[in-house]
């Protein structure tokens, strides 16, 4: 493990969360169990709780098409299955051995009748505008970060950290929302979601939209007092609320 990189995430996380850090290091590090979630499936799937309400916060109707950008490896597609009676759903995943897992965890979980309705593809997410445009009534990007509860039990992923990393993050993110803002239609709904800490990859990402793309979308409160509220969106923290960490915004695309 590098020395420099330890300390050097040490630094950076301390910088942004001051006195809070070293609690929300510890509860990062934490044994923590997963929870059960069935509503509509055939056997239970076991995930952090933080995640199933993420999911939870994107509006999804009867009938309605629906886009996971990111689904792997398909928690959120599950509860997003399970959100209404009848839901048709793109599962996306870039990486063919991650659409493997989503497909074992579709395959696994759902009845026949629901895994029908969904689709698993694998496209660039962040290019997403120029295969469909206007199509879906709710997009959830729940798109890949820091994930620091990851990077702090992994040796090697600690080793290879540099500030670089959320900064390269952030530029991917944004090109993956874009995308989404594109793909669903007007009137539609976008849960971004991460579980980075990095205000960069969260509240960052979507105060670019602002300025890329103004006029085109607004804000929706999320209902759920388990986040933290922040100008645009909010955290789940998990020395707070024993879940988490995830950030989450709703948006509703306009034009």
């Amino acid at each position: 493990m590098s020395k420099k990189a330890k300390i050097g995430f040490e630094e950076y996380y301390s910088s942004i969360y001051r006195d809070r850090w070293p609690a929300l290091r510890e509860a990062m590090l934490a044994e923590r169990e997963p929870v059960s979630f069935s509503r509509g499936l055939t056997s239970p799937y076991f995930m952090d709780a933080a995640s199933i309400a993420a999911a939870e916060a994107l509006p999804v109707k009867n009938g309605g098409r629906v886009l996971d950008m990111c689904a792997a490896p398909g928690g959120k597609t599950l509860v997003l299955s399970s959100l209404a009676d009848e839901v048709y759903i793109t599962a996306n995943d870039r990486s063919a051995s991650r659409r493997n897992r989503l497909k074992a965890v579709l395959d696994t979980h759902l009845s026949a009748e629901k895994r029908e309705r969904i689709r698993v593809t694998g496209h660039d997410a962040s290019l997403w505008g120029l295969y469909e445009q206007n199509e879906y009534d709710a997009v959830l990007l729940d798109a890949p970060c820091s994930s620091e509860r990851h990077v702090l039990t992994d040796s090697k992923a600690l080793s290879e950290w540099s500030e670089q990393r959320p900064k390269r993050l952030a530029t991917l993110q944004f090109a993956m929302l874009a995308g989404a803002l594109e793909a669903v239609k007007p009137g539609g709904f976008i849960l971004y979601s991460t579980c980075s800490l990095v205000p960069e990859e969260n509240e960052g990402v979507i105060e670019k939209l602002f300025r890329k793309r103004p006029g085109r979308f607004e804000i929706v409160k999320i209902d759920n007092t388990a986040y933290e509220k922040l100008n645009f969106g909010g955290i789940i923290l998990p020395d707070t609320s024993n879940r988490g960490p995830i950030y989450s915004c709703l948006i509703r695309k306009n034009i």
